[in-house]
C-alpha cells in the first residue's frame, strides 16, 4: 500500500474586512468579503471530497481551527505564527508521511484535476509548482522524501520574485515540475477578468 497523499488548503476565517484587503481596497469590503467565503466554501466542498488525496484545513487565526464552523471533511492544522514561508514550513513538518500539496484561496478556478495532476509530477519529480502570473505561485507540492531544502526560507512574498526564489532553494539536482500559469484575484481588475472569463464560458 502507498503513501497517502495530502492536499493542504490554507484558509483564513472569513471576518469582514479581515480578508482580501487588497481586494478590499477596489471593490470595497463587503464585495471583497463576499467572494472571499464564496470561493472558500466553494473550493474547500469540492477538493474535500476526493479520496485520490486525504485533504487538511490549516487554518489561521490558530484559535478558530475548532471554533469556526468549517465546511467539508477535512481534518485541520493550526497555521501558527510567522511568515507564509514560516507557516508552509511548519505544516510541510507536522503533516504525516507522503507526498504534500499547499494551495490557497487565492484562485477561484483550482480544480481536481489540478491537484491529481501535482500529485501526478510528484510520482516522478521532487516538487512541483503552479505558478501565478503576479510572479508568485498558486500551489506547491513536495514529494518529501527523501527530505529536500527549505524552499520557504528567505523567500520574498507577494512580489514578483516569489516563485524564482522558491525555484532557486531547492538547487541543482532536483527535478521540478510546472503546472498552468493561473491568476490570483487579488484586485479589482483581477476580478473584473475573471467574471468576464467565467461569463465567456457560460
Amino acid at each position: 500500500m502507498g503513501l497517502t497523499n495530502h492536499l493542504v488548503i490554507f484558509v483564513k476565517t472569513p471576518r469582514l474586512g479581515r480578508v482580501k484587503t487588497r481586494l478590499a481596497a477596489g471593490v470595497g469590503t463587503v464585495a471583497a468579503w463576499t467572494f472571499y467565503r464564496r470561493v472558500l466554501l466553494y473550493q474547500v466542498k469540492r477538493l474535500t471530497g476526493d479520496r485520490r488525496w486525504r485533504c487538511w484545513l490549516a487554518v489561521t487565526p490558530d484559535g478558530d481551527v475548532d471554533a469556526a464552523p468549517w465546511p467539508g471533511a477535512a481534518s485541520r492544522l493550526a497555521q501558527g505564527t510567522g511568515d507564509l514561508g514560516h507557516r508552509m514550513a511548519r505544516i510541510m513538518r507536522a503533516l504525516p508521511p507522503g507526498p504534500a500539496v499547499i494551495i490557497g484561496t487565492d484562485i477561484p478556478d483550482i480544480t481536481p484535476s489540478h491537484v491529481a495532476r501535482a500529485f501526478r509530477f510528484l510520482g516522478r519529480h521532487d516538487a512541483v509548482f503552479g505558478p501565478a502570473t503576479d510572479g508568485g505561485y498558486w500551489l506547491v507540492g513536495l514529494k518529501r522524501r527523501p527530505r529536500l531544502p527549505d524552499i520557504f526560507a528567505g523567500v520574498r512574498w507577494s512580489t514578483e520574485f516569489t516563485l524564482s526564489d522558491s525555484l532557486a532553494k531547492l538547487g541543482h539536482g532536483h527535478s521540478v515540475a510546472l503546472l498552468e500559469i493561473l491568476e490570483d484575484i487579488d484586485d479589482g481588475l483581477s476580478l473584473e477578468r475573471w467574471r468576464q472569463k467565467r461569463s465567456a464560458r457560460h
